[in-house]
């Protein structure tokens, strides 16, 4: 099988390169760099010269390929409403090249969007578009495109982490470093859901491979306290642990307190029945454990 990758140079997407050509498929990656062509042929991964602002090159790449998957992003909490706007357009291109086909498009969201109650595990058959997650947009577009008769999956991704990124938990790792005090809002009891790096390339694959449109969450575990990942990057800074208020925290995190009390557990269950996905990477807390810090 030819796959056609947007932001296979980056973390997952490398990843997932990797997956696809360890079982034999053949690669095609987006990248609009040198530094992404050099990467990418180094992995053995076919270098697609583009970018997703560029409905032409998507045309190209999807005419090279059996399949698509999604899942470039332009990430930063201070351009959310920037990056919602660009993913809604390229995954209106996407699509608009696939209609009529039976070629699968997997895009690319996060768990959180499967929240159905407040504080309970996201759950894959649930979408909820006015939640304050700006990943919605994502969502709302792919159901767009899937209106449209494409063949569109979901994989939802929560904190995908190994021993050198950790999701949004990067980010607490170096406003801790910088302010010299890791914190959580209120009691922490908020929990993430997160899955290994490989585990979540392997379910791409699957999900791929099985061609059976609807949405998948590439979650091993269901929810770490925040309180717990704060106490263990206090551990490896050897730094305070504090609480914060609501209030305080808008100040301490910035643009990232908007996640900071926001419970983004997330269960696998479906997926796992569905696909035989059976993750067996290590957990968040053991591989922050690993996280080399270099002070």
């Amino acid at each position: 099988m030819r796959v056609f990758i947007t932001g296979a140079s980056g973390f997952i997407g490398g990843a997932i390169s990797a997956e696809f050509l360890k079982a034999g498929h053949q690669v095609i990656g987006l990248t609009h760099s040198e530094e992404g062509a050099a990467l990418l042929n180094a992995a053995g991964v076919d270098v697609h010269r583009g970018n997703i602002n560029d409905p032409q090159s998507l045309q190209h790449g999807i005419e090279k390929s059996d399949g698509v998957i999604h899942c470039a992003y332009m990430h930063g909490f201070d351009r959310i409403e920037a990056a919602s706007r660009q993913e809604s357009a390229a995954i209106n291109h996407l699509g608009r090249f696939l209609v009529g086909s039976d070629r699968p498009l997997l895009i690319t969201s996060v768990a959180a969007m499967g929240i159905a109650i407040p504080g309970q595990p996201a759950i894959e058959n649930h979408f909820d578009p006015n939640q304050r997650n700006p990943r919605y947009a994502t969502e709302t577009a792919a159901t767009h495109v899937a209106d449209q008769g494409v063949h569109v999956s979901v994989v939802r991704l929560p904190q995908v982490h190994n021993t050198q990124k950790f999701g949004i938990v990067s980010s607490l790792l170096q406003i801790a470093r910088a302010k010299g005090i890791s914190a959580y809002v209120g009691e922490g009891a908020n929990r993430w859901a997160a899955a290994h790096l490989l585990d979540v390339a392997a379910l791409y694959r699957l999900v791929l491979e099985k061609n059976e449109p609807r949405t998948y969450h590439a979650v091993s575990e269901e929810g770490i306290t925040l309180k717990e990942i704060a106490a263990t990057i206090a551990e490896r800074l050897n730094i305070p642990l504090v609480s914060l208020s609501v209030e305080e925290a808008q100040s301490h995190f910035g643009p990232l307190a908007m996640f900071l009390d926001f419970d983004m557990s997330a269960s696998s269950e479906q997926t796992r029945q569905r696909l035989h996905w059976h993750p067996a990477g290590p957990g968040l807390i053991e591989d922050l454990r690993q996280y080399n810090i270099v002070l």
